[in-house]
């Protein structure tokens, strides 16, 4: 019988394709190339998986469906945004570039001098009317004295004026008497004159005949021209009499200017001297400083001893409940911005949870840039356009502001609501000028 042959393994028959497709074998007992050194653990020559075409395509359509999934959100989110702006967020226009203002009182004084006294500190709540400081008031009463001694001075001066009216005027009447006698007298001695004449021409014709004497014609010569120097005495009484009266008249017609129609209170000497009595008690009231507002003390740069001068600084009122926020709009957002329309503001002192209410007050006359100190010289070839921003004058709620105070200078975010109509800010502007027109064509 023939053997049967049979076929060898499969694993012998790889090792022998093997050990014949290998240009040259490895001496027996030397370890293959590419394997690890005796003794290093064994490890197992990595395999690239097979391809399975199956699962590619499942995760590309796995992949497919989740942009699709991501798209679809994102339209989605898009479409909700552009009714969203549509309905509630272009009816405001908001910014956080806002900051509390106030119309604060410089604090400084009005006389000269050492300060005594200073009563308020940095922080401090005051009343309008408290004292804030008080400046040494020596000086200031020495001259309210002066000033009131000579206010009476002058009052007597001016009474003095009037009673010399009524001496003046007595002695007119005197010299009036004066002027009447003189008269008189002239006619007594032109009276006296013309006897004389007739008893000298009667005894001069009597003469002749030697029925007068010698002696009794020179006695009659004698006392005709004593009567003619009497007469002429008499005359220059009488012309002096009448100087006098006009002397008198003169002196009391100067003196009446001096009072003429006014009592002692209107006469301008005693109104001068009121004036500066007024004026010496009014510095003396000043040297007590007072608040001019009800607020708070902020820089405070006064000590006692200090010698102050007129317009010193010494401190600041900042009136906390009368606050108001400047919001600083892109020009861009300003279109339909109004007087009067609905503003809500939040502090970042409170937070959100506290909401501020307000209105607009007013919209700024130019940009920040127009007004600094060195303006933007835009006419120059290196210009860049830049977004400008226009203060927007906000007033808010008072009785907000009493349950939760704003400080000067906090940063605020304002919301303001432009479907509430308002007053255009040209018409307001218009009508600013128009009233101002007519005030002064009224003058």
């Amino acid at each position: 019988m023939s053997e049967v042959q049979t076929p060898p393994a499969p694993e012998k028959a790889q090792t022998q394709n093997a050990e014949a497709q290998s240009p040259q074998a490895p001496p027996q007992g030397a370890p293959p190339q590419g394997a690890p050194p005796q003794g290093a653990p064994a490890q197992a020559a990595p395999q690239a998986p097979p391809p399975n075409p199956e699962a590619d395509r499942e995760r590309g359509a796995q992949r497919r469906g989740l942009f699709l999934i991501v798209g679809a959100v994102v339209l989605a989110a898009g479409v909700i945004f552009f009714f969203y702006w549509l309905l509630v967020l272009s009816h405001y226009v908001s910014t956080d570039d806002a900051y509390v203002g106030a119309d604060v009182a410089e604090v400084t004084p009005q006389v000269a001098g050492a300060v005594a006294e200073v009563r308020v500190a940095d922080t401090q709540a005051v009343k309008k009317g408290d004292i804030l400081a008080v400046i040494d008031p020596a000086d200031a009463k020495v001259a309210a004295e002066r000033a009131e001694a000579g206010y009476g001075s002058a009052t007597r001066r001016v009474q003095q004026n009037f009673s010399t009216n009524d001496a003046l005027s007595a002695q007119i009447a005197a010299r009036d008497a004066d002027v009447a006698r003189a008269h008189a007298q002239t006619t007594a001695a032109d009276s006296d004159v013309a006897k004389a004449k007739v008893d000298l021409e009667r005894r001069e014709a009597l003469a002749s005949t030697g029925a007068v004497s010698g002696e009794e014609l020179t006695t009659a010569r004698n006392a005709y021209q004593t009567a003619v120097a009497n007469l002429s005495a008499a005359k220059a009484a009488d012309a002096l009499a009448v100087a006098n009266r006009k002397v008198s008249q003169s002196q009391y017609e100067a003196q009446l200017a001096l009072t003429k129609g006014l009592g002692v209170d209107a006469n301008p000497d005693v109104q001068t001297a009121k004036a500066a009595l007024d004026a010496a008690n009014l510095d003396l009231e000043r040297t007590t400083i007072r608040a001019p507002i009800d607020g708070v003390i902020a820089r405070r740069n006064v000590q006692v001893g200090q010698r102050v001068a007129v317009g010193t600084q010494l401190m600041t009122v900042v009136p906390i409940g009368q606050v108001y926020v400047d919001a600083n709009f892109k020009e861009v957002q300003l279109r339909q911005v109004r007087i009067g329309q609905d503003v809500t503001l939040v502090s970042d002192k409170y937070g959100g949870h506290v909401v501020y209410h307000g209105k607009v007050a007013g919209v700024g006359g130019g940009t920040g840039s127009a007004f600094a100190l060195i303006p933007a010289q835009n006419a120059t070839g290196n210009w860049i356009k830049v977004v400008q921003r226009l203060p927007v004058r906000v007033r808010l709620d008072a009785a907000e502001l009493r349950l939760h105070p704003l400080e000067v200078g906090l940063s605020m975010k304002a919301k303001v609501r432009l479907t509430d109509g308002g007053e255009p800010v040209e018409s307001a502007s218009a009508t600013t000028t128009t009233t101002t027109a007519t005030s002064a064509s009224g003058h």
